[in-house]
């Protein structure tokens, strides 16, 4: 059995509450938040808090009654990182034969929860079927961590109150409409709750009750998951009827400097420059060249539905993996690893980033993770020192530095 996508859960978190606290949630995050000190006198404060929203003294005792602070959630905060694995090495844990079969018989087994989706939502089976796989294996691992406490201690840890505390009012109203109880809702260490992990607030903004039970039950009904997520997407800006990736092929002689997310050109730009589609043909929209590593390695377009992936997950190797399963499961062929050149991870590319720093790049946390900010940095000093400017860190960089 693959291993289930979790280790990003709170960089999807970070996603939806930090860079969406407007857009999505349709709030702003407080600019100080209570946190710290005794516990017991936190939760008052949340008790407080709670009853000058208009909450009752009963339902609030009911809410909390079992609460408690969860030391493996802080450990889990602590020790969460983004995956040090290329892209072709980390999309072959993840998109098996198995998971790949298993996603296309459910694509059959809720063909119809799959076109109300498409109907309502524009949002593709393909998409929404990535997901389900990557966050619980298609519902068979939610997480175990209880919800509230979750989000209570998160609320409390004073690293980042701002963005759990509102979570915890909304699981509140989640549990005044029967959809949440305090002692047996569990998923993931960051507060996500069930089939493809969205947080409280998610749910309340963009609930489905799929099946009609009168009830929005993420964890228990396909139904519901599935057209939550479909929603969820929509309203971060998934645009009907438009792809996302397209594996393309490249010419030795292209500009390398011209790739990255943040470059997007128009398809017909591309096509001058030689870029061609490996199946199908290029669409008339903006497309960025994405070469997750390096010139020598897999080549795709993406489109401007692939930054919604980001909405949904910090980390590019994720999304650009969740992307690449969404086009297989419908039928698109594998895409083709080519030869990348070697790229640096763990202390090498520590070592990168220092010398990076050094000169002036802003790479963020020496940490042996290739992000945005590494890449960036990368790519600009390629171009000065005369390499391939594609952003993939290797040793001859490494050396030249």
């Amino acid at each position: 059995m693959p291993a289930v996508f979790r280790p990003a859960a709170f960089v999807k978190s970070v996603s939806r509450l930090a860079c969406s606290a407007g857009l999505v949630l349709g709030l702003a995050a407080p600019a100080h938040a209570e946190c710290g000190g005794d516990f017991p006198t936190f939760l008052r404060g949340i008790k407080t808090e709670a009853l000058k929203k208009g909450h009752s003294s009963d339902t609030l005792n009911r809410f909390l009654a079992n609460a408690r602070q969860d030391g493996k959630v802080i450990a889990s905060d602590r020790k969460q990182g983004v995956f040090q694995l290329d892209f072709t090495s980390f999309s072959k844990r993840l998109i098996s034969d198995a998971r790949t079969q298993k996603g296309r018989a459910l694509a059959k087994q809720h063909a119809a929860i799959f076109s109300r989706a498409e109907r309502d939502y524009g949002v593709p089976r393909g998409v929404l079927l990535a997901f389900w796989a990557f966050e619980t294996d298609y519902g068979s691992f939610q997480g175990d961590f209880n919800t509230l406490n979750a989000l209570l201690t998160l609320s409390h840890d004073c690293r980042r109150p701002e963005l759990f505390r509102p979570q915890v009012f909304a699981a509140l109203e989640l549990f005044e409409k029967g959809d949440f109880d305090p002692v047996q809702t569990k998923g993931a260490w960051a507060g996500e709750i069930g089939m493809v992990q969205m947080l409280p607030r998610d749910i309340l903004e963009n609930g489905v009750d799929g099946d009609g039970d009168g009830h929005v039950s993420l964890k228990t009904s396909p139904a519901d998951a599935l057209l939550s997520g479909a929603k969820m997407l929509r309203a971060l800006g998934w645009t009907p009827g438009q792809p996302w990736l397209q594996e393309v092929t490249v010419p030795a002689t292209m500009d390398w400097s011209l790739s990255g997310t943040d470059k997007p050109q128009p398809t017909a730009h591309w096509a001058r420059l030689g870029v061609k589609p490996r199946s199908g043909s290029l669409p008339n929209l903006p497309a960025s060249l994405i070469l997750p590593q390096g010139h020598q390695g897999p080549a795709f377009l993406a489109y401007p539905n692939f930054s919604v992936y980001f909405e949904w997950n910090q980390s590019f190797t994720y999304v650009l993996t969740a992307a690449e399963f969404a086009n297989r499961l419908v039928g698109t062929p594998a895409f083709r690893p080519n030869s990348p050149e070697p790229g640096l991870k763990g202390d090498d590319l520590k070592a990168l980033q220092q010398k990076l720093a050094r000169r002036g790049h802003d790479v963020g946390k020496i940490d042996g993770i290739l992000g945005a900010g590494t890449r960036a940095a990368v790519q600009r000093e390629q171009a000065r020192l005369g390499l391939p400017a594609d952003g993939w860190p290797t040793k001859a960089l490494l050396s030249k530095l």
